[in-house]
C-alpha cells in the first residue's frame, strides 16, 4: 500500500455519531424519604421500640454532654502566702491589673473595709497609697473574719516613707 491509499482509507473511516447525554437538573429524593416511611412505620407498628430508640439517642447526647475532659485548667488567683515576721517582702495588689495601682496602708487593722477615699486629701495623704513594688518588713498579724494572719503590719523599707508603719492587707504582701 501507497502513502495515498492509506490516506485514502483514512478518509473513508467515518466517525460513529454519539448522542448528547442530558442531566436532569434536579435529582429526585426517593431514598431521604423510604428512610423517613421506615421510621414513622415503626412508630406505627413498633411504639416501644420507636420511643426506646428516641429515648436511647438522648441518653447518649445526655452522656456526651455531662461527661468533659479530665484536664480540667486550673483556676489560679491570689494565694495568700505563709509570711514571717521580720521577713522583707513588697508590696503587690492582688486584685489589680494596673500596675499604676496603688496599696492601702492604715493605722488599724480593721480599717481596710471601712475606708472612703473619695475626697482628694484621703488620696493624697502621706504614705497612705504606695506604689507596688515597694519593699516592706512585716512587723505583726491581725486575725479578721476567721482567718488567720489576715491583715500583717508592716515597716516600709524605702523612698519617703521609709521607716513608716502601717496594716496592710496580707494578700497584698507578697
Amino acid at each position: 500500500m501507497s502513502t495515498e491509499d492509506s490516506a485514502n482509507q483514512e478518509e473513508i473511516v467515518q466517525p460513529e455519531t454519539v448522542a448528547p447525554v442530558v442531566e436532569p437538573a434536579v435529582a429526585a429524593p426517593s431514598e431521604g424519604g423510604g428512610l423517613l416511611n421506615s421510621i414513622l412505620g415503626l412508630k406505627e407498628s413498633n411504639p416501644k421500640v420507636f420511643f426506646g430508640g428516641i429515648a436511647g439517642i438522648a441518653v447518649l447526647i445526655l452522656v456526651f454532654a455531662i461527661s468533659g475532659g479530665d484536664e480540667k485548667p486550673a483556676i489560679t488567683g491570689p494565694v495568700l502566702k505563709d509570711l514571717a515576721i521580720g521577713q522583707k517582702y513588697t508590696l503587690k495588689s492582688a486584685n489589680a491589673y494596673d500596675a499604676s495601682a496603688t496599696v492601702r496602708l492604715v493605722s488599724t487593722p480593721g480599717a481596710i473595709a471601712a475606708y472612703d477615699d473619695t475626697e482628694e486629701a484621703d488620696r493624697n495623704g502621706a504614705c497612705q497609697h504606695l506604689a507596688q513594688g515597694t519593699p516592706v518588713t512585716v512587723l505583726e498579724f491581725a486575725d479578721a473574719y476567721g482567718k488567720q494572719k489576715s491583715y500583717s503590719k508592716v515597716r516600709i523599707e524605702d523612698g519617703s516613707c521609709k521607716g513608716n508603719e502601717g496594716w496592710a492587707l496580707s494578700i497584698d504582701v507578697q
